[in-house]
């Protein structure tokens, strides 16, 4: 059984200053989501879900997700700030979408199989996708037996700013304990700092296993974390600053004992466009890649 990939799409790239996730960066013009589906395909996954604002949902068919439909299926689903569990109709004006938990679930009815959980602007690498795929392709696979590729911290530091991660905790047996994202992460000549759900600033390790939000769930996720999306609203309706958070949700389940989450060590290295000038660097990179034959240009 060949697991799906979702493609967290909505996502408005405000510090980059546009639709970072239709940006041709390949050598050919590609976006850094053709690396990734590229990827996936040649990994074994089978069908590709993408998740985009209805405002956008036009030019990215065209541009962007057309050019795999002789390659891999794929739908398209839409993620808005108006899409809640009956009942619930905020009084507070809210223009952006409720985070990364709710972007998974507006896909919750077109998929019926293991699936993996991407950005769209991250750059995984395609042993990633190999370690996941086959996590997720294990006939024996129960419900519950959650998979993260987990990234080392200075390894996914910008230079042009500060980012968010998911900075996460294991066990003895690569196991994960918590994930408590962070935001504002940078190097200081102190060390990497970051702040964490406590509103206050920590001092991170460089080492540490960082979520990417690169994930892999059972169809029960989508269970359980619907049940905490109808908690998180009913207690934060009417703040328009508040986020349902995929690792939020994973920690929730792992302290509810309804899954087990095993970190995936991955020789690949990330790299991704958070500000505009980490373009050049990506671009420079997907140039060499397809100079060593790493990559076919074009992609498709």
């Amino acid at each position: 059984m060949k697991p799906v990939l979702l493609i967290m799409a909505a996502g408005m790239g405000s510090r980059y200053g546009g639709l970072k996730q239709l940006d041709g960066v390949g050598p050919s013009g590609e976006t850094i989501m053709d690396f990734s589906v590229y990827d996936a395909i040649e990994s074994g996954f089978g069908e590709v879900v993408f998740v985009v604002r209805k405002k956008f949902q036009a030019e990215f068919e065209d541009k962007v997700a057309s050019k795999y439909k002789n390659r891999v299926k794929y739908t398209i689903v839409t993620q808005e700030p108006d899409n809640l569990p009956s009942g619930f109709s905020p009084e507070v004006p809210r223009e952006k979408p409720w985070g990364t938990g709710q972007a998974v679930l507006a896909a919750k009815d077109v998929i019926s199989k293991p699936f993996a959980v991407i950005n769209s602007d991250d750059f995984y690498g395609r042993e990633s996708f190999r370690t996941i795929g086959a996590y997720l392709s294990n006939p024996d696979l129960k419900q519950g037996e959650f998979c993260m590729v987990g990234f080392y911290l200075n390894n996914t530091l910008s230079e042009s700013g500060s980012v968010s991660r998911g900075i996460c905790t294991t066990d003895q047996s690569g196991y994960l304990l918590k994930v408590e994202e962070h935001t504002n992460i940078r190097k200081e000549v102190s060390g990497i700092l970051g702040v964490g759900m406590d509103g206050v600033e920590h001092i991170l390790q460089p080492e540490t296993y960082t979520s990417m939000n690169m994930w892999g769930f059972t169809l029960n996720y989508m269970i359980e974390t619907e049940k905490q999306f109808v908690e998180f609203l009913t207690q934060n309706l009417n703040d328009p600053k508040k986020e349902f958070y995929v690792p939020s949700a994973v920690s929730r389940m792992i302290a509810d004992n309804t899954a087990s989450v095993k970190v995936l060590s991955t020789p690949s290295s990330w790299f991704g466009v958070t500000y505009k000038e980490d373009r050049e660097k990506v671009v420079a990179k997907l140039r060499q890649m397809a100079s060593e034959g790493v990559y076919p240009s074009p992609l498709f």
